[in-house]
């Protein structure tokens, strides 16, 4: 997350708590029918967390908010919710000591209600879609098993519940804990068939089912869902040929003909960070945060908050709100003992029990505190004495952006200075998965964008081209791909020498990788970086492969984790080291 981002969130935080405040006494009141009467629990979780603000995240109370909002749109049926959580609580679930009911927590509490309790103008289940992010141990399994058997007995004559997971494993979980609830309903097996994957009702007059699905979607066409249940989908991956969202996709375009439809995505975090879970998770964060409308959903994230230290406790109380209840309360403190003995433990803890989107740090190529030391004011624009330059080049026609590294060695102090320009093509922004990313850079001035809706490459070059009234550019580097029409334009710099393509080889990048990280680790190091956020984003995305001759390169964590600028900045360095004066 950039600095950007952060000082965003610590806004929307500080205006939403400030705005819950001032009203807390109207909504008390205003909205006692949703609240107290309906259960006092919810009046509980929603006042503690309006007056404890400390101790919840930002998206906590955006939900909250929205809840009141919602109110003054839709009609409330309490009705409905009381008969669910009445249903809940005479369930039996799987316990410490044996088969065991449970009362809901405030926070389920809130949760069913919103799902529940909201209809639409004739009368139907408003919330079509729910997102339930929470860490390990929340209980969101026995949520969703009990949902899957309130569909089986009360939903459709003819309802089907799918439960779907990434894995044959972990989809069995929830439906071994469904399976498990209706033997105990039916110990007799009189009126349920209950098998390995699938239960059906023996008796006539109902049809409605409960299966076991896995991410083999290509196999569940023909299906008519009316309740989906998708389990740690942020361990979906979309690879070749696969999009990880495919069996989520084909369940839920089966629903059309169902009235009540309801599709709920029970999850953790994962090391997946370029999943269709961590996507559309943007996409929810912007509906809590007014930015986007979709009334139908409904979300309730537990994550920290920007400043908050994965050590505090007051950290592991905010993002585990059953710690004490479902958690034993010394469970993270040990766990984060566990946790410093290695990478591979550290990122169990941060995905698992923060519920944060983590790589193995150990993959990373740079510490974050690394990669923030080598930004500084450099400013290209304000450097004097016209020094010798190196530049190169990274363009992407139209999908990402595209940079322009320029690099100088300055022998009073002997240290390089590298600046980066970023450009993206406008017309490619609506509906781009780093949208609103781009836009924020754009708008502080860290993104150029180009009309149209591919990258202009006489924009490009015109830069440059002024660029060299500032300094001598010695070397222009550049990938041959998609390059030609660009070095047309460049070729008046200089002489046949000056344009120079770049091989892409790990070979070709293993001297200045290993420069870059000797100047990086230097105190104070001996490469700065122009203080663009866009500079910080594509170090903190770079891991290391290594070919069998160990030869090094960047390489991006993800697709949309764009690495282009350190690209560029390692060829103009590469270019530097190998110009002969």
């Amino acid at each position: 997350m950039t600095e950007e981002e952060k000082v965003r969130e610590r806004q929307f935080k500080a205006d939403v708590v400030a705005d819950l405040q001032r009203q807390r006494p109207y909504l008390a009141t205003r909205y006692r029918r949703a609240l107290d009467d309906t259960d006092p629990r919810m009046a509980q979780y929603v006042f503690g967390v309006i007056d404890n603000p400390d101790a919840h995240n930002l998206y906590e109370h955006l939900a909250i908010r929205r809840f009141f909002k919602m109110l003054d749109k839709y009609d409330w049926k309490k009705g409905r919710v009381k008969r669910f959580i009445k249903f809940y609580e005479a369930l039996r679930f799987n316990g410490t000591s044996g088969r065991t009911r449970y009362k809901l927590t405030p926070v389920q509490t809130f949760q069913f209600a919103n799902i529940f309790g909201f209809v639409d103008a004739i009368g139907r289940r408003l919330i079509r879609t729910v997102y339930i992010f929470v860490p390990r141990k929340f209980s969101k399994t026995t949520s969703a098993a009990s949902l899957a058997v309130f569909d089986m007995l009360f939903g459709d004559n003819n309802a089907q519940a799918y439960v779907g997971a990434n894995s044959y494993e972990q989809a069995k979980i929830c439906f071994d804990e469904i399976r498990a609830i209706m033997q105990d309903i039916d110990p007799a097996a009189r009126h349920f068939r209950v098998n390995r994957e699938k239960i059906t009702f023996k008796d006539r007059g109902r049809d409605s089912l409960i299966r076991c699905l896995t991410a083999n979607a290509k196999t569940q066409d023909g299906l008519h869902a009316s309740l989906v249940i998708m389990d740690e989908y942020a361990q979906a991956r979309n690879t070749a040929g696969k999009n990880g969202a495919d069996l989520k996709n084909v369940l839920t375009s089966s629903m059309g003909p169902r009235r009540e439809p309801l599709t709920m995505i029970i999850t953790t975090a994962s090391n997946v960070i370029d999943g269709p879970f961590a996507h559309e998770l943007e996409g929810v964060k912007k509906v809590l945060r007014g930015e986007a409308e979709a009334d139908t959903m409904f979300a309730s994230l537990f994550m920290p908050d920007v400043d908050d230290e994965e050590n505090d406790p007051h950290t592991w109380a905010k993002v585990q709100p059953h710690l004490g209840i479902t958690v034993q309360p010394d469970f993270y403190e040990k766990e984060y003992e566990t946790a410093q003995l290695s990478a591979e433990n550290m990122l169990a803890f941060r995905t698992k029990l923060l519920n944060v989107f983590a790589v193995n740090d150990e993959t990373a190529w740079l510490p974050e505190k690394v990669c923030q030391s080598l930004m500084g004011d450099f400013d290209i624009n304000h450097v004097q004495g016209k020094p010798s330059c190196a530049v190169a080049f990274d363009l992407s026609v139209h999908d990402d952006f595209s940079a322009v590294s320029y690099t100088i060695y300055l022998e009073a102090n002997k240290r390089f200075y590298t600046h980066t320009d970023y450009y993206f093509p406008e017309g490619a922004l609506p509906g781009h998965p780093n949208e609103q990313l781009y836009r924020l850079w754009h708008e502080a001035g860290h993104l150029k964008l180009c009309k149209g809706k591919k990258i202009d490459v006489r924009q490009v070059g015109n830069d440059i081209l002024a660029r060299s009234k500032r300094v001598r550019i010695i070397r222009i580097s550049y990938d041959a791909y998609k390059a030609q029409d660009l070095v047309n334009i460049l070729r008046v710099l200089g002489g046949p020498d000056t344009l120079q393509p770049y091989s892409q080889t790990n070979g070709n990048f293993n001297l200045p990788v290993e420069s870059f990280e000797m100047m990086a680790y230097n105190d104070p190091p001996q490469i700065m970086l122009n203080n663009n956020p866009i500079n910080l984003y594509c170090l903190m995305n770079c891991v290391i492969d290594e070919d069998r001759l160990e030869n090094k390169k960047p390489m991006k964590v993800s697709q949309y984790r764009k690495i282009d600028g350190v690209i560029t900045c390692l060829m103009t360095i590469g270019a530097l080291y190998s110009y002969e004066r």
